[in-house]
């Protein structure tokens, strides 16, 4: 069986605060929608908005009739003497959704009519737009609170209706207010009182339930789900294009014609577009949900897919990663060293594990791009015998005064401490250590010939830093790297590395 889907992100989710698409942001995201994702059916406006959506509509529905896809494109009209139906037709559109009040309180509150004098009307107006050459559906607004409420108002109002060329009934909850238990129900009673009628659930998801109650329609027989890309729509948002798919395929065991595997990339192009970000933890799209951080998750994974779900990254158009932290085991380094194409012995495996260990402490997740630099760091500048260490050291930045360092270093068993004031905070710990070498031990210090800073692809603020400084010392040149969160401690590890390279000079 298949279940039929109604995208409604560039009418229902551009009503998310601080959400506008330019008219060309819309038509790009119509044909992403329809062409690549394979969603049946797209609701892309409301009728008589502003002369911009005029002019957005036009250019989509002008691509959708060279395209062959105009039946697939639906705009949001109201019950306003034709005034819609017109708008719909001078836009070149074929299919139009009509607003009327799916509760009584709506209708005598908002309308200030009695029911049987808005049935007379909807009566008009549907029968005008068929005349027109239109395709109808109608939603009935706040239908959640009406079947609650008015239970006879809406099946009184379905049953007037009825005969009428009205392809689809399209209920909504509104405000978001029912739960899963109520749809299945309330969906139910709808579909076996009117088993020839075609109905749609429009979820809203004011109690994060929008997903669970499309769900539950779809176990009734309900024949189309709305949904938005990324969840948008006004206030909580509408159900997530992404869940939806996957729980129609997986949980309700039904096809929809929707090409998975771009649902991830078309997510992050509306993300964009939109400036509403996707939460990390978001299902199927969110940037963590494919990450195992574990490293007994790593090692089940190894040992038949123990850690798997039916939710395969791959389906998605995703890779399943593996993050390194302080959490991670040799495991989790593993795999992520075998998607690089890089090949460690068990010794190197457990030198670089403990790295990414001791680099979690400082930075909560180490990327993959980040693994080349630790390897390089780990195996290239492993200090077999350190004879310099590091005993303590202190850095002082302050507005209007230069930047001082005490540093307070072991060397060869014998500890000694120096202050400076630099150019800037490594600087001044350079200077100090100079200190050391000249003043208490009388010997000759190294200089500093390059100094560069690098930090794995993707520029984000939290990368690791590499560190990579060239010396000169009686004649040989000598090259050492640090890596760390931090610049200054990076720089500061290379220079340890590079006094621990002289003492064997």
């Amino acid at each position: 069986m298949q279940i039929e889907l109604l995208d409604t992100t560039l009418r229902d989710g551009e009503q998310t605060s601080g959400v506008s698409f330019s008219p060309s942001e819309k038509l790009t995201i119509t044909k992403l929608i329809l062409t690549e994702l394979l969603v049946p059916r797209i609701e892309i406006a409301s009728a008589r908005v502003s002369s911009g959506e005029f002019e957005s509509v036009t250019k989509i529905c002008t691509w959708a009739k060279q395209t062959g896809n105009l039946e697939r494109i639906e705009i949001l009209g109201f019950i306003d003497d034709g005034i819609s139906i017109k708008w719909v037709k001078d836009v070149g559109g074929k299919v139009i959704n009509l607003l009327t009040k799916g509760s009584e309180r709506h209708c005598r509150l908002q309308l200030k009519k009695t029911p049987q004098e808005h049935w007379n009307d909807i009566r008009k107006e549907v029968e005008a737009a068929y005349a027109a050459g239109l395709s109808i559906n109608i939603y009935l607004e706040d239908w959640s609170n009406g079947i609650i409420q008015s239970q006879q108002y809406v099946y009184d109002m379905v049953e007037s209706l009825k005969d009428l060329p009205i392809k689809r009934f399209m209920l909504p909850d509104t405000l978001g207010i029912m739960n899963p238990n109520q749809v299945f129900e309330y969906c139910k009673r709808m579909v076996t009182r009117f088993p020839e009628l075609h109905f749609d659930f429009h979820a809203h998801n004011d109690y994060d339930l929008a997903t669970a109650n499309s769900f539950a329609a779809g176990l009734v027989g309900i024949k189309g789900l709305h949904c938005t890309i990324n969840g948008l729509g006004e206030r909580a948002g509408n159900a997530p294009m992404s869940s939806v798919i996957t729980v129609v395929h997986d949980m309700l065991k039904m096809t929809t014609g929707v090409d998975e595997s771009k649902i991830n990339k078309i997510s992050h192009i509306v993300e964009a577009l939109s400036g509403v970000i996707v939460p990390s933890n978001k299902p199927i799209i969110g940037d963590n949900v494919f990450t195992q951080c574990a490293g007994v998750h790593a090692d089940g994974d190894s040992k038949n897919n123990l850690y798997f779900n039916d939710l395969l990254p791959e389906r998605f158009g995703r890779e399943r990663e593996y993050a390194l932290g302080k959490t991670s085991g040799k495991a989790n380094i593993r795999k992520n060293l075998e998607a690089l194409g890089i090949e460690l012995n068990e010794d190197d495996i457990k030198k670089v594990t403990q790295r990414i260990i001791e680099l979690g402490d400082k930075k909560e997740i180490v990327t993959q791009s980040d693994l080349p630099y630790i390897v390089a760091d780990v195996l290239k500048h492993d200090i077999q015998h350190n004879h310099v260490k590091v005993v303590n050291y202190a850095l002082n930045l302050s507005q209007g005064l230069r930047p001082t360092a005490t540093v307070k270093l072991e060397i060869n068993g014998t500890e000694y401490q120096q202050s400076a004031v630099g150019d800037g905070q490594y600087d001044a710990f350079v200077k100090a250590v100079k200190r050391i070498y000249k003043d208490n031990l009388n010997r000759p210090f190294p200089l500093l010939t390059n100094y560069t800073v690098t930090i794995p692809p993707g520029g984000r603020t939290d990368a690791l830093v590499q560190t990579n400084i060239n010396w000169e010392f009686n004649g040989h040149l000598i090259k050492t790297r640090g890596l760390d969160a931090d610049q200054i401690e990076a720089a500061i590890q290379a220079t340890v590395k590079m006094l621990n390279i002289i003492e064997n000079l």
